[in-house]
């Protein structure tokens, strides 16, 4: 089974993360009792004095090379995933999508409506390059700012709610999509390091949201593990 995660800089993550792809792979390699690899076409960290993803830095020495995979960067959302997920999928083979997108697109580039078309778009891209492919989603956490900015926080529910919506039309008994949960008792003053970022303890109830998402709908993996 093919892993590949999809996401904006909460995935990527920035030099000296461990990343809650990290958790996500301690997590497979502990519960899923089968062989598996994380593919796709990027490997690198965001490095903020470069402003750019180049950092081989990560904050786990035992996070191995050929799992560092994935197709998320710093300030990308469903806007720029969608024209190039077919070409990720057919060319690194995947099987299954775990996707966190959405806040950079409200807070830059799109509104709710546009999002979600967007999402749909990337649903049915991804699709056409495997048809039997299975896609996980991540709700979007509202950020520091939703605090703030009463419309940035409405768009965000907003959005929520046509990503569910999406998720409810498209699914397919061939190609079954999945909305996780949010995280349980996420917490964006206490689970990040600056209102947006997984520290490590978000990062590990990120991936628990989609670990117990996966196990519980399609009895894949186990539920995640103890958070140290």
């Amino acid at each position: 089974m093919r892993f590949t995660f999809v996401g904006d800089s909460m995935t990527i993550g920035r030099a000296g993360d461990f990343t809650w792809r990290y958790r996500m792979w301690q997590h497979l390699t502990a519960a899923l009792g089968s062989p598996f690899e994380i593919v796709g076409p990027r490997s690198t960290l965001y490095d903020p004095g470069a402003d750019a993803a180049v950092s081989q830095a990560y904050g786990a020495p035992d996070f191995p090379a050929g799992a560092r995979a994935h197709l998320a960067g710093w300030g990308e959302g469903w806007l720029h995933m969608a024209p190039v997920i077919a070409d990720t999928v057919t060319g690194h083979r995947t099987d299954v999508l775990l996707v966190s997108l959405g806040l950079i697109d409200l807070g830059f580039y799109t509104d709710s409506g546009q999002t979600a078309r967007n999402a749909r778009a990337f649903i049915a891209a991804a699709r056409g390059a495997n048809p039997r492919l299975r896609m996980v989603f991540l709700p979007v956490i509202p950020n520091v700012r939703a605090e703030s900015d009463a419309p940035f926080a409405a768009e965000c529910e907003r959005f929520n709610e046509l990503l569910a919506k999406a998720v409810a039309d498209l699914d397919a008994p061939s190609s079954p999509l999945l909305l996780a949960s949010r995280p349980t008792g996420y917490d964006i003053h206490h689970d990040t390091y600056d209102g947006t970022h997984p520290g490590p303890g978000g990062e590990h109830k990120l991936a628990a949201a989609f670990a117990d998402a996966m196990h519980q709908a399609w009895g894949l993996g186990g539920p995640y593990g103890p958070r140290p």
